[in-house]
């Protein structure tokens, strides 16, 4: 239970998915609460897409136990799907169905009666802005269009629970705003959101974060305190005139444990207390290399991620 006395809405607990040999999800715990966006990220190949699988009722664990929505996911998969909205990053659409039958289709799957489907289809209607739209094939549309399209979809039988797998992939900036729009409204009216995304800008939207590498949790908490507590190292930001082979020329100074680029820039990690930009600098141009710029910078989730993806390796070998 949560510290309300309440129970979850996805509770998790040592949640294990193996594949032959491969252990793909190795012992998860975690509870998500009702109305919290919960960001469930991690590198390619982490386990986060095999994690949703589960929690979706499409894969039955190895080991461990999940409810959805009060359901376990192993004995009662049937009712996990009736109780939850999925939407990919490839939009769950038909494309060469029109916006109406993509609804029609979606409508029959949850089993909405004829009534209830008209209502829905004018409303996903609205929140995909297709008003007069609806006799284009769904492949036509714009990607933002298939966005809200495939989240309409989604939400056409008013799931509590809404699973979302890199749904912004392939959608422009002011789009993926947009839509982070729809989904706080959404949590807002307490729909439980669990979304995956390799955007840090999106990350900062959610409640908590999860943080999967190697299949193991290896952190969890909210955005500002997974930037406080992921790096402890000194981080700073390099501009060099020449960029190449900068990784490991910088990383052979003392002191720097790692490095990462960072745009046009190299962020480093110095072990607390012994390095300051002037010194960083200073240690660079003796090594040769044609300094621009140094400045000690604040920690980043991005930055975050980089050091945890590095700690899930380096625990995982």
């Amino acid at each position: 239970m949560n510290r309300e006395g309440k129970e979850p809405v996805i509770a998790v607990d040592g949640l294990t998915k193996v594949f032959g040999r491969f252990t793909a999800v190795d012992r998860l715990r975690f509870n998500v609460e009702r109305g919290e966006i919960f960001g469930f990220l991690g590198p390619n190949g982490a386990g986060k897409s095999t994690t949703i699988r589960m929690l979706c009722g499409l894969l039955s664990s190895t080991a461990g136990t999940a409810t959805v929505g009060g359901y376990d996911i192993n004995r009662d998969p049937e009712a996990v799907r009736q109780n939850i909205g999925y939407m990919s990053q490839k939009f769950s659409l038909y494309k060469d169905l029109t916006v109406a039958e993509n609804i029609a289709f979606f409508g029959g799957v949850y089993g909405l009666a004829r009534p209830r489907l008209r209502e829905r289809a004018g409303a996903v209607v609205r929140l995909a802005g297709l008003d007069g739209l609806e006799d284009r094939l769904a492949g036509t549309l714009s990607g933002a269009h298939q966005q809200r399209l495939a989240l309409g979809c989604a939400i056409l039988h008013e799931p509590p629970i809404l699973f979302l797998d890199e749904p912004t992939s392939g959608v422009d900036p002011i789009s993926r705003r947009h839509f982070w729009d729809l989904i706080q409204d959404l949590a807002g009216r307490g729909v439980t959101i669990l979304v995956t995304t390799h955007f840090m800008d999106e990350a900062e939207f959610c409640g908590r974060i999860g943080f999967i590498s190697g299949g193991r949790l290896v952190a969890l908490d909210t955005p500002a305190a997974i930037k406080r507590d992921a790096v402890r190292e000194d981080l700073y930001e390099v501009s060099l005139a020449d960029m190449q082979r900068a990784r490991e020329r910088v990383e052979a100074v003392p002191g720097v444990v790692a490095t990462s680029y960072f745009g046009r820039h190299l962020h480093v990690f110095g072990r607390p207390g012994e390095l300051t930009a002037e010194g960083l600098g200073r240690a660079l141009a003796e090594g040769g290399m044609t300094v621009n710029s140094v400045e000690r910078v604040p920690v980043s989730l991005e930055d975050a991620f980089i050091r945890l993806a590095a700690t899930g390796r380096e625990a995982a070998a």
